[in-house]
């Protein structure tokens, strides 16, 4: 499982959890797309803005391998603003998606504004080393 490096663990002060940090023994959970609804809570939808923020700003509109990126979240934005490259395999983590930016633009305007929202990055209890299996790739 690719550990994708300087990518934020969770959105700053929350629970939000953006990145796992060492792959399942029984598999990836799948990627679900699960609906949206306009009756979701506020830190919900902050959530959403923000883990979008960082996939444009670490990704762009480039493909991207799945890795560690957490399927939950990944969920919230599947086949709208991220999609799949190819055929998606669901339990995966070797999947490549993108960043449809004429979807986010649509769905998150606010990150495309003169001044998006900013998030504090600052994640300090993330680390990217797993002491259970010493890897640090």
């Amino acid at each position: 499982m690719l550990k994708h490096r300087g990518f934020p663990g969770r959105l700053p002060g929350t629970d939000f959890q953006f990145t796992i940090r060492r792959a399942n023994k029984k598999g990836a959970r799948p990627l679900v797309r699960r609906e949206r609804f306009r009756d979701r809570k506020a830190p919900d939808r902050r959530a959403d803005t923000a883990f979008l923020a960082a996939l444009i700003v670490h990704f762009g509109d480039e493909p991207f391998e799945r890795g560690n990126l957490d399927a939950g979240r990944l969920s919230w934005l599947l086949g709208r603003e991220v999609v799949a490259v190819g055929k998606l395999d669901p339990t995966d983590y070797h999947q490549l998606l993108r960043v449809d930016m004429k979807r986010a633009e649509a769905g998150f305007p606010e990150l495309f504004a003169e001044e998006p929202p900013e998030f504090d990055w600052e994640d300090a209890d993330w680390d990217d080393e797993d002491p259970e299996d010493g890897d640090a790739s």
